[in-house]
């Protein structure tokens, strides 16, 4: 039977094994991390743009998570703070264009609401580019491919959301 000091010098090999493997793994997957961006989408304009660009091929990256609503308007603050608490990288805001929103004014609600939203984050101490908002039509499916690329990058550039937890795939 082994010594007392034996078995803790053994112990003291196994965990710094333990904590290798355990920065190896952290490593591997801090280097096959993808974002995790939640998408709140008008369900007249950016919801379509978004399959325009879908039914036109066009190339984006797998990291959005789409959620139609039936206006921007109609996106509660407490449902992007929610995502970003949940683990998303980052939120964004989409929907039609100044004087094309089908319930009027719904697209300067959500302008207001973003207004308050960046004040909020930056007090949290997250970095802005966690959330967005654009403006997009149902005609511009290239636009929005290429929103999703930017907004993909610029979230790869700032790093995992620190209230990250795993998204299943």
């Amino acid at each position: 039977m082994p010594s007392e000091e034996a078995r803790s010098e053994e112990g003291e090999e196994t965990e710094e094994k333990g904590g290798g493997e355990q920065e190896r793994e952290k490593s591997k997957e801090e280097g096959d991390w993808e974002p995790k961006i939640l998408a709140f989408c008008c369900n007249w304009c950016s919801y379509a743009g978004a399959d325009a660009a879908g039914l036109e091929r066009r190339q984006m990256p797998p990291t959005f998570r789409v959620v139609r609503v039936m206006c921007s308007g109609r996106i509660d603050p407490a449902f992007v703070l929610l995502g970003l608490l949940e683990g998303a990288d980052a939120v964004l805001m989409t929907g039609c264009h100044f004087g094309d929103c089908h319930y009027i004014d719904g697209n300067y609600k959500a302008r207001n609401r973003y207004e308050f939203l960046k004040e909020f984050v930056d007090e949290l101490g997250l970095e802005p580019e966690r959330i967005g908002l654009r403006w997009i039509s149902a005609s511009e499916g290239p636009i929005f491919a290429e929103m999703v690329r930017e907004v993909t990058e610029n979230v790869k550039k700032v790093g995992p959301s620190p209230f990250r937890r795993r998204w299943k795939k």
